[in-house]
């Protein structure tokens, strides 16, 4: 046979006996905290009279003769001086008596009015306790107001009225903390919704130019009738570079969606290992556009995806390269500064105002919409490498043109063992 439990009360049990509401809830403490502060005041305020020294009882004037017996005239009649009782009586009067006497009815007074006391503040902290409910409940509905508008406002905005706040006015106190902490929160959602939404819009736009052109190249194909064999290799291979610049897009933008997710895992890594690859991947390039690559590697180890951190390598490499001028200059650079993993990617080119730097960093921006300059994703795609980093992301501007960007990633583990494998290849 099972025993029933004497445990405590589950979790779930004592959140069901919790009033739900917070305008009950703090009414029945403020109840409970005058009851209780009540109770300590009334206790003190007994113990204080019952503590206090009773008043004694005196027999016999100042001058030392004797209280008259009970019935003996004021003037001393006869026989009051023979020491004899009160009259009819023979026994001889004694003051102790009615001394104990008075003694005994002033105690009995005294309980009697430390009894009545006792009830009296009962009564009272009862009659109290409901005042003090039905103020706590008043308190209460007036300090949760503005919190209730609040509310309110919060759950009519939706994605259609994300610019409206909720702009509480008053003393800078807690409400009003928390009310422009909403607004803040509110702000950043539609800042974030309106990037999302130009986002989806010029990817939707890059998406569509490239589609539209491999459908006229396929239909001059078929509505061709004097088309050969090279008019058609022709098509072919414009549309086969057409679909390597989509499947370049595509890539792009599962990496920045990557790197905005978070990273699933770090290992470490050498920073001078993944430049090294990166410029001879694009060596190729290089020497098509006859441009020329000054390399400074040094050992930079640090901690983070090898795939988002590669392609963050690549996409600078990348923008350097196309970005351009004939017969100019890529430079990449690693090496550890104040305890920091750096790589910088520098190149020659046209000249960027100081102004726009920044706007090159959003998806889809770039100076100009001449064909082949990419899709406005590269620089994008390093930002969104380098904040799920937590990484310094910087760029300036060359006097003579192009721009210089670093990115200085937190300190990983001593990295002799990539210095040994660099050396070992």
């Amino acid at each position: 046979m099972r025993l029933p439990s004497l445990a405590a009360p589950a979790p779930a049990a004592r959140r069901r006996l919790t009033p739900r509401r917070i305008g009950v809830r703090l009414t029945l403490l403020y109840g409970a905290l005058f009851v209780v502060s009540g109770a300590v005041l009334l206790a003190i305020t007994y113990l204080l009279v019952a503590r206090s020294p009773a008043g004694g009882v005196l027999i016999g004037d100042p001058g030392g003769e004797p209280l008259p017996a009970p019935g003996d005239g004021a003037g001393g009649e006869a026989g009051a001086g023979t020491g004899t009782g009160p009259p009819g009586t023979h026994a001889p009067f004694v003051p102790g008596d009615i001394a104990g006497q008075l003694r005994a009815q002033a105690s009995r007074q005294r309980r009697e009015g430390l009894r009545q006391l006792l009830a009296h503040s009962v009564t009272a902290l009862a009659l109290m306790l409901v005042v003090s409910l039905v103020l706590g409940r008043l308190i209460a509905g007036r300090a949760l107001r503005p919190l209730r508008a609040m509310t309110g406002a919060i759950q009519r905005v939706c994605a259609r009225t994300l610019h409206e706040r909720l702009a509480v006015e008053g003393p800078a106190d807690e409400l009003k903390v928390l009310a422009d902490t909403v607004d803040g929160l509110l702000g950043r959602l539609e800042a974030a919704l309106d990037a999302h939404r130009r986002f989806v819009a010029n990817a939707a736009h890059e998406l569509r130019t490239p589609l539209t052109l491999e459908h006229a190249l396929l239909e001059e194909s078929l509505i061709d009738r004097d088309a050969t064999t090279e008019s058609f290799r022709a098509n072919f291979a414009r549309l086969l570079a057409i679909s390597e610049q989509q499947a370049r897009l595509l890539d792009s933008l599962l990496t920045l969606a990557a790197s905005q997710r978070g990273l699933d895992h770090r290992e470490p890594l050498d920073l001078a290992l993944v430049a090294e690859r990166t410029l001879d991947a694009a060596r190729p390039e290089i020497e098509r556009r006859r441009l020329r690559a000054d390399a400074s590697i040094g050992p930079a180890t640090t901690v983070g995806d090898p795939t988002l951190v590669q392609s963050l390598v690549t996409h600078l490499v990348d923008n350097a390269v196309r970005h351009n001028a004939p017969g100019g200059r890529v430079e990449i650079a690693t090496r550890t500064r104040d305890g920091r993993a750096v790589v910088a990617v520098a190149n020659t080119g046209p000249r960027v105002p100081p102004e726009r730097v920044e706007l090159l960093f959003e998806p889809f921006q770039r100076l100009s919409r001449t064909a082949g300059e990419g899709h406005g994703l590269g620089l994008a795609v390093v930002r969104a490498v380098a904040t799920a980093h937590e990484a310094a992301l910087g760029a300036r501007v060359r006097s003579g043109g192009g721009l210089t960007v670093e990115v200085a990633f937190s300190a990983g583990p001593d990295g002799s063992h990539a210095a040994a494998r660099r050396g070992g290849t």
